[in-house]
């Protein structure tokens, strides 16, 4: 689907245009076409192949789709594909945005995502002295939105991950959901470091030494994207290893609740063991046996197995297995 088909010169908008009348605004001199799409179909992507003369292969990945995020440059295009990473209640959702870039026209291609980019091209239209610089400019403003929404998503992992924290030490039975909910959140988190790390590696061609022609006069911009990233990942490997340090902890806790019973069961059946041990040995049906026939003997056999199994209940509290 179109979303909108625009031509700047000298860094002003022009006119929204037909897509028929791309190829003809591309040979206007300090002009160049900005194109979003949405889901767009194989008609649709084949249109925009023919009118900025794209490349086959970068034009398979856009219409496939899946893609990891990378940069490739045919000729004088840049191909650059960044995955967008947005929170659906307590799920994470991951799209993507594949975007050509060439002397003289921007192509954006969004998948499997709701949040648009019009506030990229408001933004970019309020600031005519940086759209001068051409599409290499409106590159940069594209991949910054989609990095700045993944500062959101670390903060809600970080404060969910807080609240995990919170519960480690709480009532017993909750253990289970605890370490359920920290690799559910575990998994949330490898869905933005599988976006942030090869999209480190791709930003680092766009700056310092040999960068395309396209993105020469915007370099400084993509280092500080890539900045960005860099906070991102080690927010990100702090989150890691929190969640496996908190995962840790709930396994021990989990251990020491397991050795609380144990001991408590071997506990009582240490004292019982003790009235099965008296009454199997004067429950024999002998003749001769000690206080057999002695009034007092059957009070004196349970004042025996009493105070041995009140002194060994004693002992087991002191000890803390009761």
């Amino acid at each position: 689907m179109l979303i909108n088909c625009v031509a700047y010169q000298e860094g002003k908008k022009l006119s929204d245009i037909p897509v028929a009348d791309i190829s003809e605004y591309l040979k206007l001199p300090d002009t160049f076409v900005w194109v979003a799409l949405r889901d767009p179909g194989k008609e649709e992507i084949a249109v925009m192949q023919e009118e900025f003369n794209l490349h086959e292969l970068a034009v398979e990945d856009a219409a496939r789709g899946h893609q990891r995020p990378k940069m490739e440059e045919y000729g004088d295009c840049v191909f650059v594909i960044v995955h967008i990473v947005e929170l659906n209640g307590d799920e994470l959702n991951a799209g993507e945005l594949a975007i050509f870039a060439g002397p003289n026209y921007v192509l954006s291609v969004r998948r499997d995502a709701n949040q648009g980019f019009l506030g990229v091209r408001a933004r970019a239209e309020r600031e005519p002295h940086q759209l001068r610089k051409g599409s290499g400019f409106v590159l940069y403003a594209l991949v910054d939105a989609v990095v700045d929404r993944y500062f959101p998503v670390v903060d809600a992992l970080e404060s969910e991950l807080e609240s995990i924290e919170d519960h480690i030490f709480g009532q017993v039975g909750e253990q289970r959901a605890n370490i359920e909910r920290l690799y559910a959140l575990k998994r949330k988190s490898q869905v933005l470091r599988h976006a942030v790390i090869p999209l480190l590696d791709a930003i680092g061609r766009l700056h310092g030494g040999r960068v395309p022609g396209v993105v020469v006069e915007t370099q400084d911009y993509f280092r500080d994207v890539h900045d960005h990233l860099l906070r991102i990942l080690g927010r990100l490997d702090a989150v890691r290893d929190t969640i496996n340090t908190a995962i840790q902890v709930t396994l021990s806790m989990v251990a020491i609740e397991e050795n609380d019973i144990s001991k408590k069961l071997a506990s009582y059946a240490a004292i019982f063991a003790v009235f099965t041990a008296f009454a199997g040995i004067w429950g024999m049906n002998f003749e001769f046996m000690p206080e057999l026939k002695w009034k007092y003997g059957y009070p004196l056999a349970l004042a025996i197995m009493g105070g041995v199994c009140f002194y060994l209940y004693r002992r087991f509290k002191k000890a803390g297995w009761l």
